[in-house]
């Protein structure tokens, strides 16, 4: 750690002209070096090495990006649908998805840094090109979804405020394309960053509606199961919404574009950890809110948008609309632009070519081919007319989390493997863990798929 400065010439004095030291001298703008993630970087206006929050903060990233996309236009319906049916009774379901979401980003974060690749690209290796593509054609059936539902999020959120979303969701699309294809991927992090800021209003919102906190907590630490087909689907739809695959493919692909090295590995286990608690806070305010304001004013079903920006009107009142539709679209732009880019990622490295934010269409034609792809499809199919908004959100993180065990077996099994992991392979705490998380889920989506079957309530 040292003072440097930060002038732009960085030759000795005796190699520079004579000419360059004429004229009015430079100040020096003094800076701390720090190695963070591997990479060595300059801190400008900085005289001491950060300590305390700062230094947390400098090392949070993919993890804390790649759930706070999950908080995305599905998300926001799913968990407002959850709390405006039953209440705080599914308080419980996120206190063990927030466990398991922790444990299986920061797997993926240290299969990323012990490997130096990606999850698809292993996937290839150990295990065949059969079981690739059936694992690649999941991905594209789930995120495509996904994508669609970021921009039916977008057309909303435009429409609550007087927008007409066939003006908003082409404007939207195009955004993101020129911020990913035309920005370095340091500033691109740093946007996503940025707009997780916008979840922020749930908290507050949620305590303003001054909630039963007894029935919170006994919400949080009773399990209350309601046999029903809509329960289960819910049950299921919150799993989806909060253990996303698009959320391992980002995480893990993440580090390995920063480089990553095994011996810098530790500062991405604490943004994994950081990343996933937050995003479940802000999900369960979520929740809070929608139970104490719609819930306990027997609004069970949300058929729009305006109906799930009820439960921020303790904040703002009337304006509850308007907040709701800012905390919608960033919510939906975060989305929007990681979705594309986890499958690009994870596409490219199924077939072993190149990917990266950083490249450019010659050198990464299908990274980006694929990413404009889905953003162009996504667009378009979100303006079709008479789309059933909330029912689309729901369905689709409902089908998030039917998929999600098939991708959990890959990694657990890549996790563990020795010569892949190294002394970064899963501990044993981690194994029963992750296959813990395996079962339950597994468990719930037969549920699901037997109460659907036989129908509105199991025998």
């Amino acid at each position: 750690m040292s003072d440097v400065p930060s002038t732009e010439e960085d030759e000795p004095l005796h190699i520079l002209g004579s000419g360059v030291l004429n004229g009015r001298p430079r100040p020096f703008h003094h800076g701390i070096r720090l190695n963070i993630r591997g990479r060595s970087v300059t801190l400008r206006g900085l005289k001491h090495q950060p300590i305390g929050l700062l230094k947390w903060v400098l090392v949070l990233g993919p993890g804390l990006i790649a759930a706070s996309a999950g908080n995305d236009a599905g998300g926001i319906a799913t968990y407002s649908a959850a709390g405006a049916r039953y209440g705080y009774d599914l308080i419980w379901v996120m206190i063990l998805i927030t466990v398991s979401l922790a444990v299986i980003q920061e797997m993926v974060a240290r299969l990323g840094a012990a490997s130096g690749r990606g999850l698809l690209d292993l996937i290839r290796e150990r295990f065949g090109i059969g079981w690739t593509m059936l694992v690649v054609g999941l991905i594209l059936v789930a995120n495509t979804g996904l994508v669609v539902s970021e921009f039916v999020g977008i057309g909303a959120a435009a429409e609550l405020i007087g927008l007409s979303k066939y003006i908003a969701v082409p404007v939207a699309a195009i955004l993101l394309w020129y911020l990913v294809i035309f920005g370095s991927y340091r500033w691109v992090e740093r946007v996503f960053l940025l707009m997780t800021l916008v979840f922020f209003a749930y908290p507050v919102a949620a305590i303003l509606a001054k909630p039963d906190w007894g029935g919170v907590a006994r919400g949080a630490f009773i399990p209350t199961i309601h046999f029903e087909a809509g329960y289960l689907l819910l049950l299921v739809g919150l799993i989806g919404t909060t253990v996303t695959p698009f959320m391992q493919l980002f995480q893990q692909s993440s580090i390995v574009e920063q480089g990553v090295a095994r011996r810098h590995y530790g500062p991405e286990r604490l943004d994994a950890y950081f990343g996933s608690v937050f995003s479940n806070f802000i999900s369960v305010m979520m929740i809070i809110a929608a139970a104490a304001t719609l819930h306990v004013a027997g609004q069970m079903e949300l058929s729009s948008a305006a109906d799930a920006a009820r439960a921020l009107e303790p904040l703002v009142g009337p304006a509850a609309e308007v907040l709701f539709a800012v905390g919608l679209l960033g919510a939906s732009m975060l989305a929007g632009t990681v979705l594309p880019l986890a499958t690009a990622y994870g596409v490219s490295e199924a077939f072993g070519l190149p990917k990266g934010v950083n490249l450019d269409f010659r050198r990464a034609r299908l990274f980006f081919g694929l990413f404009t792809a889905m953003l162009v499809l996504g667009a378009i199919v979100s303006l079709i007319p008479g789309l059933p908004v909330i029912r689309w959100l729901l369905f689709v993180q409902v089908l998030n989390g039917a998929l999600l065990p098939v991708l959990l077996v890959f990694i657990l099994v890549l996790v563990n493997d020795p010569r892949l992991a190294g002394e970064l392979k899963n501990s044993r705490l981690n194994n029963w863990l992750g296959w813990g998380t395996f079962t339950l889920i597994t468990a719930a989506v037969i549920g699901m798929l037997v109460s659907q079957l036989l129908g509105s309530y199991l025998p």
